[in-house]
């Protein structure tokens, strides 16, 4: 069993500048952290200026190179799309130095994660892996995370003297992520199911109804109020995203032997709602209360 290290965090590297990223790299440089960052982008140079301005905003230094932006820092962070995970950790490997930390924040499997793990094992790193257990905005930092791996506790101390909210739940590879991916199944199927229940019910002009008995069988949660439009928001707004994520989802069942049906159903719903919006030039309202009545209704 590996020695519990005591860590000191003065520096941090963000691998991905996307929404997450930029939010973080924000966060720890509020901190009092040096931040430096690298987003694959860069190699683009339609989107270079982009990315550059994005980082001074966040008070961070946007590297040319991946090598670069890890060197001498003690914590690298990524944060790059599900599909982008592993080719992250096996690039950032062959850069890092014995004894730097990794985080890998992604929303992958537990089996995904592993493959992170044994790259940055293979350059003698330290891999932490992070289940961020809520939306990035408009927590910031202090966006729950549970930490899996060796040295996750000696890790979610150091961040949590910075600010951060993070939990060590195991020091096995996989727990944390598991604990995502099996809560995703009901989350995000909650987000579909009423998708498509109140899509259905509106065009029957049912809808009130339907509200009314669900919040008599559910009281707590809200269908008369905000839920409904908050539900229907995630898919309108990150649908895309949550659909890379049940298809995730979807491996981590597999691997233990469970057909994922229902979370299959989920990634068709999510994608196919995004589809449509794309198919009726439809933009998420950004900067407006959403309102899922009118909203599905642009969709008929």
């Amino acid at each position: 069993m590996s020695q519990t290290l005591s860590v000191q965090l003065a520096s941090v590297a963000l691998v991905g500048l996307g929404e997450a990223g930029a939010l973080l790299a924000q966060g720890f440089a509020q901190a009092g952290l040096k931040v430096k960052a690298y987003d694959i982008k860069m190699v683009d140079a339609a989107l270079a200026s982009e990315m550059r301005s994005r980082a001074q905003a966040c008070d961070a230094q946007m590297c040319e190179t991946l090598a670069d932006a890890i060197a001498d820092v003690d914590l690298v962070v990524s944060a790059v799309t599900a599909s982008s995970a592993t080719d992250a950790a096996i690039a950032v490997a062959e850069h890092l130095r014995p004894g730097q930390f990794f985080m890998d924040i992604n929303s992958v499997s537990p089996s995904t994660k592993c493959k992170d793990r044994d790259a940055i094992a293979g350059a003698q790193g330290h891999y932490v892996e992070s289940a961020v257990m809520a939306p990035v905005p408009p927590y910031g930092i202090k966006v729950p995370m549970l930490l899996g791996g060796e040295q996750a506790q000696a890790l979610s101390t150091a961040l949590n003297a910075l600010g951060l909210r993070t939990k060590a739940v195991s020091t096995e590879t996989g727990v944390a992520s598991a604990i995502k991916m099996c809560r995703s199944v009901m989350i995000k199927g909650i987000e579909a199911l009423t998708v498509e229940c109140l899509t259905a019910a509106r065009r029957y002009g049912a809808e009130q109804a339907v509200l009314a008995s669900l919040n008599e069988t559910f009281p707590s949660m809200g269908w008369l109020e905000a839920q409904p439009h908050y539900l229907i928001s995630r898919v309108a707004e990150h649908g895309r995203r949550r659909a890379a994520e049940m298809r995730e989802v979807m491996e981590t069942l597999q691997d233990v032997g469970i057909e994922p049906r229902m979370a299959e159903a989920t990634a068709r719903l999510q994608d196919a709602f995004v589809d449509a919006m794309a198919e009726h030039g439809l933009p998420y309202p950004h900067g407006e209360d959403f309102d899922w009545p009118s909203f599905t209704d642009k969709l008929r």
